[in-house]
């Protein structure tokens, strides 16, 4: 192998690596830490610097105060949106369509017509349950007029029969003493024919012996004649008597009969009066059948019970409904009918309480609205799930839980109806 040349290890001459140093040159900058360095020496040596230092840690201490006071003051979460009453609208006849006055989204005032339900089967209700009502009220009222009538006869009734049994006892007693007078005349007349006939058995046996004349037994003749007749009419005086009794005794019997009949006017009267109620009884089931005939041919018209925005409509004109059909919802959007509801976890609800006033961001509308909370939920919400999860069953994870709170917006708020529930938002409530 050759040996390296010495030309080529030569070194250059000095004239050719560098030129000699002109007296004008500038002197060379110190390096960016040496830099660095000299002027923090500089900063650290002012006087200043210790001030401005404990000014800057000050204002530090004071911001991360303040910071730390702001963010303890409030809690919020994202787990939020509005909520508010939907008011489901249904038929309360069956019936066919005949008018739909609304559409979907339409904003509607409580008391407007909605749907109109064909009304001629109702109206036909109407006139035959009014004529049955009228039919029944004059049946009542004829019933009730009877009733006084049938009260003033029962008691005519009583004091008739009354006064007729007094009537018959006192006949009956005055026709025994007349029958005591007859059998008196009957024993005179029997005595005085006694002593008739025996005196005309003795001018019998005088006349024989001419003893006497016969005028004198022709009297005598007369005298007994005349006994025995006044003998026999005492007793058929008597005997007329004697039915007369019986007679007076029937009519007693009779007046007691009519008096005990009489005494059934109480019994009486409650048929009556029993009959009279029974027919205002029916007048009045005829006048709620004739009220519930109006209110069917009412409910053919379909109003809207509240004031809001008509949503979810299924009825359509021709439709036939039922009685419970849903057609429509309506979702009212005033201030008073919406709410949030945020479910906060359990640990931000230790000084949570209703009254505290509250920020609401809200997604949609890019707006804050003021409110305050009105309520904090029962339970969480998982005890109002489908299936609630069992602790007691399998491997137990502790999870952190979420209770809802009902957040109300103060008066005045949401005046435009921009609110509508299922909004998304972000509340945040001042607890300080």
């Amino acid at each position: 192998m050759e040996p390296t040349s010495s030309v080529a290890t030569e070194p250059k001459p000095q004239t050719e690596a560098r030129a000699p140093q002109s007296q004008t040159q500038p002197p060379q900058t110190p390096p960016d830490s040496e830099a660095r360095y000299q002027r923090r020496a500089a900063f650290l040596g002012n006087p200043r610097t210790k001030f401005i230092l404990i000014l800057a840690g000050i204002v530090l201490v004071v911001g991360v105060v303040f910071l730390w006071r702001y963010f303890a003051s409030y809690e919020s979460t994202d787990d939020a949106q509005i909520d508010g009453h939907v008011n489901s609208v249904s038929a309360r006849v069956s019936g066919h369509v005949i008018s739909l006055n609304v559409q979907d989204n339409q904003y509607v005032e409580q008391g407007t017509v909605l749907v109109e339900i064909d009304p001629a089967d109702y109206e036909v209700a109407v006139a035959q349950a009014r004529a049955e009502y009228a039919d029944a009220l004059a049946q009542a009222s004829a019933a009730g007029i009877n009733v006084p009538i049938t009260n003033v006869n029962t008691l005519s009734q009583v004091s008739s029969a009354q006064a007729g049994v007094s009537s018959a006892g006192a006949g009956i007693t005055s026709t025994r003493q007349q029958f005591e007078a007859a059998k008196s005349q009957v024993a005179e007349a029997d005595a005085n024919n006694t002593k008739a006939q025996n005196d005309l058995v003795r001018y019998k046996l005088l006349i024989d012996k001419q003893e006497i004349s016969q005028q004198q037994y022709d009297q005598a003749i007369d005298s007994a004649q005349a006994a025995a007749a006044t003998l026999a009419a005492a007793r058929s005086n008597a005997d007329a008597i004697a039915a007369q009794i019986k007679q007076a005794q029937s009519r007693l019997d009779q007046a007691e009969a009519d008096l005990r009949n009489a005494g059934t006017a109480p019994q009486t009267m409650r048929v009556i009066r029993a009959r009279a109620e029974s027919a205002q009884a029916i007048a009045e089931q005829k006048k709620a059948q004739l009220d519930q005939a109006e209110l069917n041919l009412q409910y053919t018209k379909i109003i809207a019970p509240v004031s809001g925005a008509v949503s979810n409509r299924t009825v359509e004109i021709g439709q036939n409904v039922s009685p419970g059909q849903e057609m429509m919802k309506i979702i009212p959007l005033d201030a008073a009918n919406i709410w949030v509801t945020a479910n906060f976890k359990e640990t931000q609800l230790s000084r949570m309480k209703p009254g505290q006033r509250v920020d609401i961001e809200v997604d949609a509308t890019g707006k804050t609205y003021k409110g305050h909370v009105d309520s904090i939920a029962g339970a969480s919400g998982e005890r109002f799930s489908l299936l609630p999860p069992e602790n007691a069953t399998g491997n137990y994870v502790k999870v952190v839980q979420r209770i809802p709170a009902k957040i109300v917006l103060d008066a005045g708020e949401d005046q435009g109806h921009e609110l509508r529930p299922g909004m998304s938002v972000e509340p945040k409530v001042w607890i300080k």
